[in-house]
């Protein structure tokens, strides 16, 4: 069972109302930059756009098994064996393999805290935090330092590893009779586990032999793989094997580099597998559409924990008396959820103008129809509040 620690904490009613007002100047550097972002998005939208249905209608495709001087500088398809001609290898443990890549994960055992807090309202204004930290053991390829834990008495973690998480590129990496580039090479991922035998203990390193154990496949570092203890190391590898990848760029000699279209982008496609070019395309667009909608609400999430943040101090004003205080903070919370909304669509619109002038006229003019409702909806508030009983 893991061991936890407990804190409660109070905050008076006057330090909320200070610290809400800082919050202000928080809020208010979200709501600014959201605009920026939402504008900047949908011009590189666009311009994403553009440049794959020119790229779509300029590609060529050729033969991986030879160069072509006369593509020299056009944007090409192909698709061939990714191959490389020398084994890699990781030097520190002798571990190699006929591969593209060889990547080596190193894990510790370490001492991990996970933070809980439920924060309640108390009457005149004030908030009650009961905060947990919970400590367990756990491997992590990611050194977690002890010394910033609540608790850290009895929960140390070491605070060096003799070896650290790399990975190991083969050089050169062909496609047929062309070459890739690192940052081609960089774009092929498709990583399998490496199981280690019992062989891979005689190619350790003079220094190492003797002291590692295989444990599921792993090296480890340890009396006892059974009963891991705080240091304990596990390394295991994965590999990314030769295979076949599909690829569309401009063709510089016998490697690639990008492909600088006229609509203002640069088009370099990788795919593991054999497709064609039309496949390939169609797959970018479709990511450029799934990364235009991620940003989108991104702006729009920003913008409207901008405007939270700005009216937080009416909240926690009225939190004198917890019910209306969470009564308006709803209320604040739907505000700020419509004016964003509104707010989002106003600044796509008007990006759009530029760029997509029919699509963007038509979004103002739901954007404007949204903003006089929210107008005509405060009044009518506002007059039935005045309205005698």
């Amino acid at each position: 069972m893991p061991d936890s620690v407990t804190e409660i904490t109070s905050q008076s009613w006057l330090s909320r109302i200070a610290e809400s007002i800082r919050s202000v100047l928080v809020g208010g550097l979200l709501f600014a930059v959201s605009f920026p972002l939402l504008f900047w998005n949908e011009s590189r939208a666009v311009r994403t756009a553009k440049s794959l249905e020119e790229g779509a209608v300029a590609v060529v495709s050729v033969p991986a098994s030879s160069v072509d001087p006369a593509h020299d500088g056009k944007l090409v398809h192909l698709s061939g064996e990714a191959t490389a001609s020398t084994t890699v290898m990781d030097p520190d443990f002798g571990v190699s393999a006929p591969a593209l890549k060889l990547l080596r994960t190193v894990e510790m055992y370490q001492w991990q805290e996970e933070k809980k807090s439920e924060k309640r309202n108390k009457l005149g204004g004030g908030t009650e935090t009961v905060t947990t930290y919970t400590y367990k053991k756990t491997w992590s390829d990611d050194a977690i330092d002890s010394s910033a834990f609540k608790e850290p008495s009895g929960h140390k973690n070491p605070e060096t590893r003799p070896y650290g998480s790399r990975s190991f590129v083969a050089s050169p990496i062909t496609l047929g009779a062309f070459t890739l580039s690192e940052a081609q090479v960089a774009m092929i991922g498709n990583t399998q586990d490496l199981r280690l035998e019992s062989a891979a203990l005689a190619s350790l390193p003079g220094a190492l032999a003797g002291t590692l154990k295989l444990s599921d496949g792993k090296f480890y570092l340890g009396a006892d793989a059974a009963g891991p203890a705080i240091g304990d190391l596990r390394i295991s590898f994965k590999v990314v094997k030769p295979g076949p990848v599909s690829l569309v760029a401009r063709q510089v000699g016998n490697t690639f580099e990008r492909y600088h279209a006229a609509a203002g982008g640069d088009i370099l496609l990788l795919d593991e597998g054999t497709h064609s070019a039309e496949e390939m395309f169609h797959a970018a667009q479709a990511a450029n559409a799934t990364l235009t909608w991620v940003l989108r609400g991104a702006g729009f999430f920003l913008m409207f924990l901008g405007l939270v943040l700005v009216f937080r101090p009416v909240a926690v004003v009225a939190d004198v008396v917890p019910l209306i205080g969470s009564l308006l903070g709803a209320g604040i919370g739907v505000f700020a959820f419509l004016v964003a909304l509104t707010l989002s669509c106003l600044t796509v619109a008007i990006s759009w103008l530029a760029v997509r002038p029919f699509l963007g006229a038509g979004l103002l003019l739901v954007s404007a129809f949204a903003a006089a409702g929210l107008i005509a909806l405060a009044r009518r508030r506002a007059a039935a509040r005045a309205r005698p009983a």
